[in-house]
């Protein structure tokens, strides 16, 4: 495994305003796009928002990266901006890279607000692990040689649908890394976070759970969660100004 460390590819980037850094992270499938409106609503802050590579304007990963190599990237891209500390907001797959920075590079994180976030893998009955092994048994079938033409694409089309809408979306390196950071398990890292976490989470989220992030709250030492009743897994945009208005009380009670 080769690690990211540079700015390879080049992001497209969100800058704006003046004020303490606050870097904002995306989920799975969006951009920094989805992100403008808190930029506009979090007012006294610089506020930097990159496309994660594969969405947006920012390209693909130029291999298959795990979430320590998203990490890197987004430490690389703060280089870029001289930016030595940031408050970081990380929603779904941008909070699973928010932990991974928040563990690994301890010292440019300030404070983390992690909203549906991804991180904590899901333990799966019989039945999904039956349709994990048919969709990996289809995708082999589908890449041998010495199998027919016409059996390769049935197997092919029939491991397309089995697989996640996101999944099935997705091409390339963008597919592969799904494959990496979706069986990241991260509750490790999250009890050697050090920075102070604000969890916000839709109770009816149905894509990260809210049981996860009670789990988040257990195993992070210093945290508190907030729970937006009746949003679901994107709740900063259900809610933005009271999302705004928890997250800047908490952000403006950093001491460093």
């Amino acid at each position: 495994m080769t690690a990211a460390t540079a700015e390879d590819p080049a992001a497209a980037v969100l800058d704006q305003g003046s004020g303490p850094a606050l870097l904002l992270l995306h989920g799975w499938g969006a951009s920094k796009e989805l992100m403008a409106p808190l930029a506009q609503r979090l007012r006294g802050y610089r506020v930097v928002a990159p496309d994660l590579p594969g969405f947006g304007a920012t390209p693909p990963p130029p291999q298959a990266w795990g979430v320590d190599e998203y990490a890197t990237w987004v430490i690389a891209v703060l280089d870029r901006l001289g930016i030595e500390r940031a408050h970081v907001i990380g929603h779904s797959n941008g909070g699973r890279v928010a932990i991974a920075m928040a563990a690994s590079h301890p010292h440019r994180v300030a404070r983390l607000v992690l909203t549906d976030s991804a991180g904590v893998r899901p333990r799966h009955g019989p039945a999904h692990r039956w349709r994990v092994a048919t969709f990996k048994l289809m995708r082999s079938v589908s890449r041998q040689p010495w199998v027919p033409r016409w059996l390769r694409d049935l197997a092919r089309g029939r491991a397309e649908r089995r697989g996640s809408a996101d999944y099935r979306a997705a091409s390339g390196t963008v597919r592969t890394s799904m494959v990496r950071l979706v069986n990241a398990d991260l509750r490790p890292q999250l009890a050697r976070l050090t920075a102070s976490t604000l969890l916000i989470w839709g109770a009816d989220d149905e894509e990260t759970p809210l049981r996860d992030g009670r789990v988040m709250e257990q195993l992070i030492p210093d945290a508190g969660l907030v729970v937006f009743e009746g949003c679901g897994h994107f709740a900063y945009a259900q809610e933005p100004d009271r999302f705004c208005h928890i997250v800047d009380v908490f952000l403006r009670g950093a001491t460093s």
